[in-house]
C-alpha cells in the first residue's frame, strides 16, 4: 500500500507519532486566525491535548492522517481520511494548509488529489464526502476540480463573523471517481 508520495520538493505521507510536537508548535501555536476561520476551529491549542489527540489519531484503524511537509521539512497540512466506515465502504475527508502563505501554490489540490486517490485505490471506498463552509470559496473550487460534487447545503447553520453562513456537504462515489480518472 502506497502511503508517501513527493511533488517539487513537497511529501504527502502518514503521519508518525514523532511528527507530534512539530504538528503543533509549527501550526498551532496559535493557528493561524484565517485558517480557524474557514476550517471553524479555535484558535489556540493546549500542546498536550493536541499530542495526546494527534497519538489517537496515529493509532486508530478507522483513519489515515497525512501530513503535507515543505520542502524545509516543516509540517505544513493535513490531508485526512476519517470515519471509515468498511461496512458501506465510506469514509470522511478534510484537508487544511495550516499557514495563508501556502494558499494558492497548488499544494492543496495536490494532496486532495493523492488522498482521493488512495481512499479509492487503496482503501477500495464506495463513497468519499466532506463538508466545507460556503465562504470558503478556494476549498469548494479545488473539491470540484477533484471530482466532488454538491450533495446539500445546511443554510445559515454557521457563523462567519456576524453573518451566517451555509455548511455544504459534498462527495465524490466510486464510480465518479473511475470515470473522472
Amino acid at each position: 500500500m502506497r502511503t508517501e508520495w513527493s511533488k517539487a520538493g513537497y511529501k504527502l505521507r502518514l503521519a508518525q507519532k514523532q511528527d507530534a510536537e512539530p504538528y503543533f508548535r509549527n501550526n498551532f501555536n496559535p493557528l493561524d486566525s484565517e485558517t480557524a476561520r474557514l476550517t471553524g476551529s479555535q484558535k489556540h491549542f493546549e500542546l498536550d491535548k493536541v499530542i495526546s489527540f494527534f497519538y489517537q489519531c496515529v493509532d486508530a484503524s478507522d483513519r489515515y492522517d497525512f501530513m503535507i511537509i515543505s520542502p524545509e521539512g516543516k509540517i505544513i497540512g493535513e490531508s485526512v481520511i476519517n470515519e471509515i466506515d468498511n461496512d458501506l465502504r465510506s469514509a470522511n475527508f478534510r484537508i487544511c494548509l495550516f499557514h495563508p502563505t501556502d494558499y494558492g501554490k497548488g499544494i492543496g489540490t495536490w494532496a486532495l488529489e493523492k488522498t482521493r486517490d488512495f481512499a479509492f485505490q487503496e482503501l477500495h471506498l464506495h463513497r468519499l464526502e466532506l463538508n466545507v463552509f460556503s465562504f470558503n470559496v478556494r476549498a469548494i473550487k479545488a473539491y470540484k476540480h477533484a471530482g466532488f460534487r454538491q450533495e446539500g447545503i445546511l443554510k445559515d447553520s454557521i457563523k462567519d463573523g456576524d453573518k451566517y453562513a451555509d455548511n455544504i456537504l459534498m462527495a465524490i462515489l466510486e464510480d465518479e471517481w473511475k470515470s473522472y480518472k
